[in-house]
């Protein structure tokens, strides 16, 4: 005859005294609510990149400010290792040593024009002690001092020098009032995290306390993944007029660039 199983090793038989007097029936309890974006996983394990929703108080915060001059170096490793990772010791060192040289040295901007570089920073970024006179700049650097430094997840250059803008007329003078973005950078462990949405967020602003009525830059062709997210963020793409010289960033030869613009809602003055 059929057989019932109850639990995983109590069988009972139509037969057995146990039908006589059923047990009591005690349901079992209720599983744990977990809410729909909940960032424990199904092994009720938390994962290392869930524990920034868990335990949002412990995390270490991300804050977008000006790079100081004691970022420089972090600031110069961040480049090079997102833009050349392929490279080895000692020649990543070199790579390295010469993308820093370069920002202290060569970040010499023509008058009237404006350039900064901007740093997403992890854990101790609250600039609350900073040694040193405000005005004290190093090329691109703010030449201040903070007792609580933290760490360079993300970088991004802000300028209006427009050296990679179409010049205008037939003198090829210099455009105005374009903010021109480039070596927007994530370490790769920290990707994905909305970093680069909240750089380009501060860049924008920087671009508006300018007085600047648009904000542009070259995205790489064959990334979708940055393409997508200047698309999302409003920025759209300018198509160059057949047989115009317009100036693109110095990389390898293989390389193709979409120019792409926003424009800001600058208030207006009556």
């Amino acid at each position: 005859m059929r057989s019932l199983t109850l639990g995983p090793s109590l069988t009972v038989s139509p037969t057995s005294s146990l039908m006589k007097q059923p047990p009591p029936f005690f349901p079992p309890p209720p599983p744990p609510r977990v809410p729909h974006d909940s960032s424990v996983s199904k092994l009720g394990s938390c994962r290392a990149t869930q524990f920034v929703d868990l335990f949002p108080a412990v995390s270490p915060e991300i804050v977008v400010r000006e790079a100081r001059l004691e970022d420089s170096w972090e600031v110069a490793e961040t480049h090079c290792s997102s833009f050349f990772p392929g490279y080895s010791f000692p020649l990543d060192f070199m790579l390295r040593v010469n993308r820093l040289v370069g920002m202290l040295s060569g970040f010499s901007i023509p008058t009237g024009c404006r350039r900064t570089c901007l740093i997403a920073v992890i854990g101790g970024s609250v600039d609350m002690f900073l040694i040193g006179a405000e005005e004290f700049k190093v090329g691109g650097f703010d030449g201040r001092f903070s007792l609580s430094k933290g760490y360079v997840a993300g970088i991004l250059t802000i300028d209006t020098v427009a050296d990679f803008l179409p010049r205008k007329g037939p003198l090829r003078e210099r455009r105005t009032g374009i903010a021109y973005v480039s070596n927007v950078a994530v370490r790769e462990r920290f990707r994905r995290k909305g970093i680069a949405k909240r750089l380009m967020a501060k860049a924008e602003a920087q671009a508006r306390s300018w007085g600047c009525r648009a904000i542009a830059l070259h995205c790489d062709s064959n990334n979708p993944g940055a393409t997508k997210l200047y698309k999302d963020l409003g920025f759209r793409c300018i198509k160059v007029p057949e047989g115009a010289d317009w100036p693109q960033p110095k990389t390898a030869r293989d390389v193709r660039f979409t120019f792409m613009m926003k424009l800001l809602n600058t208030p207006t003055t009556t």
